[in-house]
């Protein structure tokens, strides 16, 4: 099942959890205004939007794990960049920060959309976040969205 298009509204009711990394804080906030406005796209109404910011991207499953667990969101929507450089660190918290996230939706049963950018550099991570159809904070909103969906309907009940 692909995620919902845009102008699909099969968002309504839902309480998202949008968890944004404070480092690279200029495309992160692209990313969360592309997640904000698909969102609002697909019916979640603003109120039901809650945004909570973290140090950096090795933080997000940490953060994500106690909103799972909080039972207070239907999905968490992670925002991030990693930039490589000139050392091993990038490839460390790249796949520790994904293998991360993996395991909350796994373990809790709560969509995580990943929207964390793993990039070459800053310019690669610019044309994600920019506004439009590429911006990955919106595909990340949009595919969390569709796994409430799939979720909700493979543990519905049989009658």
């Amino acid at each position: 099942m692909k995620a919902p298009p845009e102008g699909v509204s099969d968002g309504q009711g839902l309480k998202i959890a949008l968890l944004t990394s404070s480092f690279n804080a200029a495309i992160v906030d692209g990313l969360l205004t592309g997640a904000r406005e698909a969102l609002s796209g697909m019916g979640v109404a603003a109120a039901d939007i809650t945004v909570v910011d973290v140090p950096g991207a090795f933080e997000l499953p940490l953060a994500a794990a106690v909103a799972a667990r909080s039972k207070r969101f239907d999905a968490l929507v992670a925002l991030g960049v990693v930039v490589r450089g000139e050392t091993d660190h990038y490839q460390h918290i790249a796949r520790e920060t994904a293998s991360g996230l993996a395991a909350v939706a796994r373990e809790t049963g709560v969509p995580v959309g990943f929207g964390v950018l793993t990039v070459t550099d800053e310019k690669q991570a610019i044309g994600r976040a920019r506004p439009g159809p590429g911006n990955k904070g919106a595909e990340a909103a949009r595919a969390a969205v569709a796994m409430v969906r799939v979720v909700r309907s493979l543990q519905a009940k049989r009658g």
